[in-house]
C-alpha cells in the first residue's frame, strides 16, 4: 500500500510538471504575442462580406481592369488616418478646378478617435467610408484598413483605375494635372519600363503598380521571423518575402488581387513575438505582389520619404522652417520615375508655409 501511494504521488507530480511549466515558466521563456493586434472576428466577417462583393463585381469590369484606353479613367485617392486630416486645405487646392470625372477620394478614419469632419463644401465631406474599423500601428489592422479602402473604392466606381494610398501626413508635390498625366498618359514617366506603344489619345495601355519590393533590407530575416521561426511556412518562403512602404499606387488589377487574397492574409494577421520587427503593413502588400505578379510592379514608390534620422521606425519629419521651394524641388527628384508625386512626413504646423508656396511652387509644374 505504501509503495502504491508513493507511485501515485510521483506519477501525479510528473503529470503536473507540464502544467507548472506552461503556467509559471513558459510565459517568461516564450512571451505571449500582443493580443491587441488580433483582428476581431466581427471585423473579419464584415470585411469578407465586403471583399466578396467587390470580387463578384469584377466580372463586368474586365475592360477597365486590363487598362483598356478610356477617356474617363479615374485615380482613387485613399487616405488612411487616425487623426485629423491636417493637410486637407492643400489637398483641396490640389483637387480644385479639376472635374470629379477624373478622381475620387476615400478616407478610412479610426472610429475610436475623435476626428474633426470637414466642411460640407469640402472634397473630403462625403469621403469617409462607413465601414472603417479600429487601427493600430505595426499591426495587421492597417492591412485590413487598406484592403477595406481598396474594396470600397473598387465597388464604388468602375472607372477607378489607379488607387493611391496616402496618410494624413502626406502632401502633393505636383498639381493634379501632372499626377493624372504621369500615371495614365505618359509613356515615359516610369523610367524602368517605358511603354513604347501608347494607346488612343496618348493613354497608356499597360499599367504597373508603384510599390517597393525590397529584398536586401538588413533586418529582413528578423522581420520574416517576427511571428515565429516557421510561422510563415509553407505559404510564404523566405526567398519570396519582401518589405516596402505601406503607401503605394496600385492598379485596379492588383487591387482586385489584393481584395481576393485569403491565403497570405491568414499568415500576416498572426500576432508577433518580436514587436521591434513586426510591421505587417510594410510586409503584406510587397510580399503578395512579389509572389503573384512581380513583373507588374515597378519596385519603387511614388511617395518620397526621408529615412535618415529615423526614430522608432518613423521617418524624418519636416518642420515649418524647412518648408521652402528648394525642399519641394529636392523631394521631387527620382532616379526611377519622372518625379515623386507625394511626400511625407510633415508636422501639422507645416500647413501654413506649404500653402504659402502652393501656387508658386508645388502646383507650378
Amino acid at each position: 500500500m505504501y509503495y502504491s501511494k508513493q507511485f501515485i504521488l510521483s506519477f501525479s507530480f510528473l503529470l503536473s510538471l507540464p502544467i507548472i511549466f506552461f503556467i509559471f515558466i513558459a510565459p517568461h521563456v516564450f512571451p505571449s504575442p500582443p493580443t491587441e493586434s488580433l483582428i476581431p472576428i466581427s471585423d473579419e466577417i464584415s470585411d469578407q462580406t465586403l471583399f466578396s462583393s467587390a470580387a463578384a463585381s469584377s466580372t463586368s469590369l474586365s475592360h477597365l481592369s486590363s487598362g483598356y484606353p478610356n477617356p474617363k479613367l479615374k485615380i482613387a485617392f485613399l487616405f488612411l488616418t487616425n487623426s485629423d486630416l491636417h493637410f486637407s486645405p492643400i489637398w483641396e487646392k490640389f483637387f480644385s478646378n479639376h472635374p470629379k470625372s477624373l478622381y475620387n477620394v476615400y478616407v478610412h478614419a479610426d472610429p475610436f478617435v475623435n476626428i474633426t469632419r470637414p466642411q460640407k463644401d469640402s472634397v473630403f465631406a462625403n469621403a469617409f467610408i462607413s465601414n472603417a474599423k479600429r487601427t493600430a500601428r505595426a499591426s495587421p489592422t492597417l492591412i485590413s484598413a487598406t484592403r477595406r479602402l481598396l474594396a470600397t473604392a473598387f465597388l464604388d466606381d468602375p472607372a477607378n483605375t489607379y488607387f493611391a494610398v496616402l496618410s494624413q501626413y502626406c502632401v502633393p508635390l505636383h498639381s493634379f494635372g501632372y499626377v493624372y498625366a504621369s500615371l495614365l498618359e505618359s509613356p515615359t514617366f516610369d523610367k524602368t519600363d517605358p511603354d513604347p506603344n501608347p494607346g488612343l489619345r496618348g493613354v497608356r495601355v499597360v499599367y504597373r503598380t508603384f510599390i517597393e519590393l525590397i529584398s536586401d533590407e538588413p533586418r529582413l530575416w528578423k522581420r520574416y521571423n517576427a511571428r515565429g521561426r516557421y510561422a510563415m511556412l509553407p505559404e510564404v518562403p523566405f526567398e519570396k518575402f519582401r518589405v516596402g512602404s505601406q503607401f503605394f499606387v496600385m492598379t485596379r488589377r492588383h487591387a482586385l488581387l489584393t481584395i481576393k487574397d485569403r491565403v497570405l492574409w491568414r499568415k500576416f494577421k498572426l500576432p508577433c513575438y518580436r514587436s521591434d520587427a513586426c510591421y505587417p503593413e510594410e510586409h503584406y502588400f510587397p510580399t503578395l505582389l512579389n509572389m503573384k505578379d512581380p513583373e507588374g510592379c515597378t519596385g519603387y514608390t511614388l511617395t518620397q520619404v526621408n529615412w535618415t534620422g529615423t526614430v522608432k521606425g518613423h521617418p524624418y519629419t519636416y518642420r515649418p522652417k524647412e518648408v521652402v521651394p528648394e525642399l519641394i524641388k529636392r523631394l521631387r527628384r527620382s532616379s526611377h520615375s519622372g518625379s515623386y508625386l507625394f511626400a511625407r512626413k510633415f508636422t501639422p504646423d507645416c500647413l501654413k508655409p506649404l500653402l504659402a508656396i502652393a501656387d508658386s511652387v508645388i502646383f507650378r509644374d
